[in-house]
């Protein structure tokens, strides 16, 4: 479960810093807060961490409940394409929107695996009980 840690760690320390680029395109742009709109390059930069944060609520219980019911090991990998998926769809998605999918995929896929896979899991555990 160490890896499964240290990848939770590792997408929240990565959630943090998209939280600071857009603390750096708010001053570059010049949106003061609380506003979230008004230069198109801001907010694209807003929107991967907002979509950041929409993914990470699905992410976290779904990387524990598959670690604990099928494999701490899947679980890590899975997270690391995860991870990578959040990256590229973050460099994408800051040149241009249309620029976002394949990270985009990356990173719901493993998400979707991960929900669907320690669902069966824990089913599974029961029906073994």
């Amino acid at each position: 479960m160490a890896l499964v840690s240290i990848v939770v760690a590792l997408a929240l320390i990565q959630f943090f810093w998209f939280g600071l680029q857009v603390g750096r395109a708010r001053v570059r742009f010049g949106i003061p807060a609380p506003a979230t709109s008004g230069n198109p390059d801001f907010e694209r930069v807003f929107r991967v961490h907002m979509n950041t944060l929409e993914q990470l609520v699905m992410f976290l219980p779904s990387i524990w409940i598959f670690a604990s019911y099928v494999s701490p090991l899947w679980a890590a990998g899975l997270g690391v394409v995860y991870l990578v998926g959040r990256f590229l769809y973050a460099q994408g998605y800051a040149k241009a929107a249309n620029k976002r999918g394949l990270g985009f995929g990356l990173s719901a896929l493993p998400v979707m695996i991960l929900l669907f896979g320690g669902l069966v899991g824990a089913g599974l555990s029961l029906i073994r009980r």
